[in-house]
């Protein structure tokens, strides 16, 4: 785990969460109903315990402060948050709250709720907790435990960036949250609830939601509300003229957590001292790519903990971060599309084909050569960037998920390890047979070549660099 990552305190309702998938391809005879089979049972934490996991997954240090109690499903949720995060547990009366599921494919067909348990009380271990917080995320999902702890968050809310993702059935922000993460839908609703009404013919539209925000940033006098807004993106507002931060890319998968990821992404990056524009631009990101993996149902298990690969790559280790991202969406069902290269001075024709290969499948990873990689092949006077800055150029597209270093002529052993489903290259390698082809094939993949865009290179634009005339007068930057 990166401790170099603030730790983040996640206060709020957990739940146990389950799926059970199959295939309808029929109705049953007896009754207009789908009939579900070959059904597979999964089961995740949920509610405020998928935050808390999610915030965790990012490298952070997280404790649970959630209530729970003897019953079968609290014992089931303590197991699958063991070695994810610290838990602080406050006592439960009834059994824990539950959902399960029934899903064809991609689309849920019904859901079953069981359990009505709520906290009955804080404990002198869950308010120092918060106390002593360096931030803090609360996910009220309306069974208690903000309720119980109330005075306790108010009082960190006035030392320490507090993220509050408010739901329908939960109360309000304690004063002074640095951002609340409502949907649009539970937005509007707190808004009425506050005297705000929609604008006429604009009703779940982005004027409503703006009005929604700035009303709740009064009514409940938070530093910022944001009204997550789905495909479209996020809205923030502090009150005034707002600030739409639309989503990277379309993605198409299950929503269900979104909302968790969105709220774990933007408390984490505001313990880290980041702004709140930059933390919702950077949340709204996330949750893309949540979705874009599989959603919830990916957050099945602890990710694998993998020893760094590569020094050369750059913040942390990238390539185990490639590995979790393929394993991710090949869990979840997604196609996991693989481009390469050296990436040495990124130019038109780099981002047209990294472009086209994001959107043949479901995630995009980027293999890169390393320094050492790069010199065998191209000489002594290459690479022009060193492989950290190169990682981090690539990192900053939109269209690119994750980045792996190699260090061989070829990129064969790290094709191995992340075996993605489609192996992107130019068209510039028409009628040439890669040699990395066969161990594609050898594992179902498939070798794509996509369009590349003519008289763009990286030889070309280091050759004009270096005829260019040299600056005269004042200082080169």
């Amino acid at each position: 785990m990166n401790t170099s990552h603030t730790p983040l305190l996640v206060v709020g309702d957990a739940l146990l969460d389950h799926d059970l998938c199959g295939r309808a391809d029929r109705l049953a005879p007896d009754a207009p109903v789908p009939v579900v089979h070959g059904t597979r049972r999964s089961s995740r934490p949920g509610g405020a315990a998928l935050a808390a996991c999610l915030a965790a997954a990012d490298g952070r240090p997280v404790t649970l402060v959630t209530a729970l109690g003897d019953d079968e499903a609290s014992t089931t949720l303590r197991e699958l948050l063991t070695g994810r995060v610290g838990l602080v547990e406050v006592p439960l009366d009834g059994d824990l709250s539950s959902k399960t599921r029934v899903l064809a494919g991609d689309r849920p067909l019904l859901r079953l709720d069981d359990g009505e348990g709520r906290a009955r009380e804080s404990t002198e271990e869950a308010v120092a907790a918060v106390a002593g917080a360096d931030a803090v995320l609360v996910a009220d999902y309306g069974r208690g435990t903000a309720d119980v702890l109330r005075q306790a968050l108010a009082g960190a809310a006035a030392h320490a960036p507090v993220v509050w993702d408010p739901h329908l059935r939960g109360g309000p922000p304690v004063p002074g949250v640095r951002l609340a993460t409502p949907s649009a839908q539970e937005a509007r609703v707190l808004a009425q609830q506050a005297g705000e009404d929609a604008e006429p013919g604009d009703e779940g539209g982005l004027r409503t939601a703006a009005r929604d925000a700035r009303a709740l940033v009064g009514a409940w006098q938070a530093h910022a509300v944001t009204v997550t807004l789905g495909e479209r993106g996020a809205l923030l507002s502090y009150g005034e003229t707002p600030l739409l931060v639309p989503t990277p890319a379309a993605a198409t998968g299950d929503p269900c957590g979104a909302g968790d990821r969105f709220a774990a992404a933007a408390a984490g990056l505001l313990a880290d001292g980041a702004f709140t524009e930059a933390a919702v631009q950077a949340a709204v990101h996330a949750a893309t790519q949540y979705v874009a993996e599989g959603g919830a149902r990916a957050v099945t298990a602890p990710e694998p903990q993998d020893t760094p690969t590569d020094p050369s790559a750059a913040d942390g280790d990238t390539t185990a971060d490639a590995r979790r991202t393929a394993a991710r969406v090949r869990a979840a069902g997604g196609t996991v599309v693989a481009a390469g290269g050296c990436f040495d001075l990124l130019h038109a024709g780099h981002v047209a084909l990294l472009q086209a290969a994001r959107r043949a499948g479901d995630c995009l990873i980027v293999c890169v050569n390393s320094d050492d990689s790069v010199r065998r092949r191209k000489g002594d006077g290459r690479p022009l960037v060193p492989a950290t800055d190169r990682v981090r150029v690539l990192r900053a597209l939109e269209c690119v998920d994750a980045v792996a270093v190699f260090d061989e002529d070829t990129p064969e052993h790290i094709l191995g390890e992340l075996r993605p489903h489609i192996w992107a290259k130019g068209g510039d390698y028409a009628r040439t047979r890669l040699p990395e082809q066969p161990l594609v094939e050898s594992w179902g993949g498939q070798v794509l070549l996509l369009p590349y865009l003519d008289g763009r290179s990286t030889t070309g634009l280091a050759r004009r660099a270096a005829l260019a005339p040299a600056p005269t007068g004042g200082r080169t930057r």
